[in-house]
């Protein structure tokens, strides 16, 4: 494997050294992802908890070996996205259902299902030495029509897969955000024991 270069999170405790080196880069390398692999890192996914044990998460994806398919999702992006991420190895499109299977009633908390599902997947990339940089920046109505995708189901996010790459490869701001050191709020300003002790508005 490569050796590991990123940024460690300074973390208070000494808390599992995979989410101490998760991050999430825009600069990968043109190393390609073998697709056992890619079925390994989905397989992390159907072990992810979710209500009633729906399992409201879909994936769509491609790899660069597949110009065509990854075309499409590219298309999917903002552009300030296809800036960066259109380098990636691989770009996954996230997809909830938004209804249970047995009632037909809404799900409040498919979003919340599928960002575990995402984090499942991300914690066996990064023991692989890959990193997974997830987007809010897609279009949705794009992407329902671009991979047809149903009525009850909905686009939420592309996350961009791959080994990383060289910062000195990115431009400007991004550069400086590449290399940057990562910060975090403290405990205390989101953990409150027993009473609500958080910001009024």
């Amino acid at each position: 494997m490569e050796k590991k270069e990123n940024k460690k999170a300074n973390t208070e405790y000494d808390i599992h050294e995979i989410i101490q080196e998760r991050w999430s880069p825009r600069s990968f390398s043109v190393r390609e992802i073998k697709p056992e692999l890619i079925r390994k890192l989905f397989d992390a996914t159907r072990w992810a908890p979710s209500s009633f044990n729906e399992q409201p998460w879909r994936f769509i994806y491609a790899r660069k070996e597949e110009p065509e398919q990854f075309e499409k999702l590219y298309r999917v992006m903002g552009e300030f996205n296809q800036n960066w991420a259109g380098d990636a190895p691989m770009l996954i499109l996230t997809i909830l259902k938004e209804k249970f299977s047995k009632n037909s009633k809404p799900n409040r908390v498919a979003k919340f299902d599928l960002g575990a599902a995402m984090a499942y997947f991300t914690f066996e990339a990064t023991r692989h030495d890959l990193y997974v940089h997830q987007m809010a920046g897609i279009d949705q109505e794009k992407a329902r029509k671009i991979f047809d995708i149903p009525e009850g189901y909905k686009a939420v996010t592309m996350a961009a897969v791959g080994y990383k790459g060289v910062p000195d490869d990115l431009e400007g701001d991004l550069r400086e955000t590449e290399v940057s050191v990562r910060t975090r709020k403290d405990i205390d300003e989101i953990a409150f024991q027993g009473e609500w002790k958080g910001d009024k508005n």
